[in-house]
């Protein structure tokens, strides 16, 4: 009987993770401009493009998809699942699965243009804490909400730090980012924030590497952090849940 209600969770999951990564690619091509720049109101043809979630596709100039297609859906998808596997009925899950989607959408629109709008960033960090306060109060939750918070202003301070030390690798945007990061890792306790922490730069070194070696890029050449201490939270989120 177990067995089936956690299969059944992870399918609603999964489904739930499809349906909002559907929705994410008008968000994803209307945040991806370059730093400095209005976040774009039109298609690339001109015509207006109304809303902030939707699928990437022109009515008027019935034109091909202008967004990120389905990798989105795919992605959260995945995701969702992994987190419904990891978290089990746990309260916390709801918090996993209504941040997920915002998680996807930053990692999408910083491979694209290297940026973490703002709009993103700063509200992701305050509803993981927000959320995760709520979460707090219910009964068969596995984490604590003070983790949650002291782990946000630990992974946002050591970030400040870098981006100090050299800003031309660490963009404040990537600052912002990890406060969010830190409260869903703090959540579970410090070794899931260390591992979290270590498995985002393993990850980025990796991919660094592999474009180095592909003679895609240079040692110097700056690559978009925020996708990879996305993936390292989610490392570190999944072994948190599963030991938990």
């Amino acid at each position: 009987m177990t067995e089936h209600l956690d299969a059944l969770l992870i399918a609603v999951a999964a489904l739930w993770g499809a349906s909002a990564g559907a929705v994410l690619p008008r968000a994803a091509y209307r945040f991806s401009v370059p730093s400095g720049e209005a976040w774009r109101t039109a298609c690339p043809a001109g015509h207006p493009v109304g809303g902030w979630l939707g699928r990437a596709r022109c009515g008027p100039c019935a034109g091909p998809p202008y967004g990120p297609g389905t990798a989105p859906v795919v992605v959260t998808a995945l995701v969702c699942a992994a987190l419904a596997a990891a978290t089990g009925t746990r309260p916390e899950l709801f918090v996993w699965l209504l941040l997920a989607p915002v998680g996807v959408l930053l990692a999408v629109v910083d491979f694209r243009v290297q940026r973490l709008p703002d709009p993103l960033t700063l509200p992701f960090a305050g509803a993981a804490l927000a959320l995760l306060g709520l979460a707090a109060l219910t009964p068969e939750h596995a984490g604590g909400w003070t983790g949650a918070l002291l782990g946000a202003l630990a992974l946002g301070a050591g970030y400040f730090m870098l981006f100090l030390i050299n800003p031309g690798g660490m963009g404040f945007g990537d600052v912002k980012l990890a406060l969010g990061a830190g409260a869903v890792l703090g959540w579970y306790g410090w070794p899931a924030v260390m591992l979290g922490t270590l498995a985002g730069f393993v990850f980025g070194a990796l991919y660094g590497g592999a474009l180095v070696v592909a003679r895609k890029a240079g040692r110097k050449t700056a690559i978009p952090f925020g996708p990879f201490l996305i993936s390292g939270a989610f490392a570190g989120l999944l072994i948190g849940a599963y030991a938990a």
